[in-house]
C-alpha cells in the first residue's frame, strides 16, 4: 500500500524541466532600474531534471526532494508553487522532489526550467486553467528565462525576457561540457567590464552569420578554467559559453563525432552529449495529464 505521504498528484509519471542553450546572449542595453536588455537564442536539449508531485494538506507547500546546497524555501520550485497558490488563490497543498540531471550554476537554465514546469504542471493538476500568458507572466517575476521555458518552444527572446518569439533552430548534436567552476550570473552581470552596448539585430541576421555570448570576455577573465575549457573545445569548433556559464558547447557533426570528442575530455570535466530541441519534452507531458477540476469546486459532470 502506498504511504499516504507519497500519494501522486495526477498520474504518478515525473514531469520534464529541460535545460536549455544560448546559442547566442548579446546585451544591447541596460534599464534605469538595473535589468539587462538582452537578444538571445534559445533552444531546449534533452538533458532535463525530473520532478514528481505528491498531495499535502491545504496550504502546505514543501521539496521533499532536490538539491541538497539550495534550501529548500529558497528553491525556486517552492517559489513557483507559492507564487502560483497565492496569484490564484488556491489554499491546496504540494510536495514537490526534483530528481537533479541538470548542473547548477553551469548556464543551462536549470533552476528556470524547474520553475516552470512547476507553474504548468501545478496550473494542471489544481485545475486553475490560467493561460499560457498568464503563466508566462507568473514566471517573469522568478527569472528572465522562465517565460520560456513555460511557453515550451525555442525562441528569439528580446526585452528581459518577457518578449519572447517562437523560433525553429537548427536541431544539432551538441557536445557540453562543464567545467570545475560555478558561476554567479549576478557576478556577471554586474561586472564593471561587461560590454552592454551590442548594436541590435535580428533573427535574420542571426541565422545568416550566427551571433556572439557577450558574457564570455568577462567570464574568460574572472574564471581561467572555463577559459582553458573553451580553448580546448575550440579545438573541434566554434565554442560557445551559454548564458553566464560555467557550461561551454560545441555543434557537432552527429553523436559519433561528439561521443568520440567526449572520449578524449579532460577528467576533471564532464561532458554531455545531446541534442537541440524546438520543442520541450513538458508539452508532451502535459498532453498527457487528464484536465483536473479545481479543488474544492464543484462542475457539472465533474466530481469537485
Amino acid at each position: 500500500m502506498m504511504d499516504e505521504m507519497q500519494t501522486p498528484l495526477g498520474t504518478a509519471k515525473p514531469w520534464p524541466a529541460p535545460a536549455k542553450l544560448n546559442l547566442c546572449l548579446h546585451i544591447v542595453g541596460r534599464r534605469p532600474d538595473g535589468y539587462h536588455l538582452l537578444q538571445s537564442a534559445l533552444q531546449f536539449i534533452d538533458l532535463a531534471d525530473a520532478l514528481r508531485f505528491y498531495r499535502r494538506p491545504a496550504g502546505i507547500i514543501e521539496r521533499i526532494a532536490g538539491p541538497g546546497e539550495i534550501p529548500a524555501d529558497q528553491d525556486l520550485v517552492v517559489r513557483a508553487a507559492r507564487l502560483l497558490a497565492a496569484h490564484a488563490e488556491v489554499n491546496e497543498g504540494v510536495a514537490i522532489a526534483v530528481e537533479k540531471r541538470v548542473p547548477m550554476q553551469a548556464g543551462l537554465g536549470g533552476g528556470s526550467s524547474d520553475a516552470a514546469t512547476v507553474l504548468v504542471a501545478l496550473n494542471r493538476l489544481w485545475g486553475l486553467e490560467l493561460s499560457e500568458e498568464d503563466l508566462a507572466e507568473l514566471g517573469l517575476r522568478l527569472g528572465a528565462d522562465v517565460p520560456v521555458f513555460v511557453r515550451g518552444r525555442a525562441a528569439w527572446v528580446e526585452g528581459i525576457g518577457e518578449q519572447v518569439s517562437p523560433q525553429d533552430f537548427p536541431e544539432n548534436v551538441y557536445l557540453v561540457v562543464k567545467p570545475q567552476a560555478n558561476v554567479s550570473t549576478a557576478e556577471i552581470f554586474q561586472a564593471p567590464e561587461l560590454t552592454r552596448n551590442s548594436p541590435v539585430t535580428t533573427i535574420r541576421a542571426f541565422l545568416a552569420g550566427g551571433g556572439r555570448n557577450d558574457c564570455t570576455s568577462t567570464v574568460r577573465g574572472r574564471y581561467p578554467e572555463i577559459a582553458e575549457a573553451l580553448d580546448w573545445l575550440g579545438r573541434f569548433g566554434s565554442a560557445r559559453l551559454t548564458g553566464t556559464g560555467a557550461c561551454v558547447f560545441v555543434s557537432m557533426p552527429d553523436e559519433e563525432a561528439a561521443r568520440a570528442v567526449l572520449a578524449q575530455l579532460p577528467a576533471r570535466w564532464t561532458g554531455f552529449v545531446v541534442r537541440g530541441m524546438n520543442r520541450s519534452p513538458l508539452l508532451d507531458r502535459l498532453a498527457e495529464e487528464p484536465q483536473q477540476c479545481r479543488a474544492g469546486s464543484q462542475r457539472a459532470g465533474h466530481d469537485g
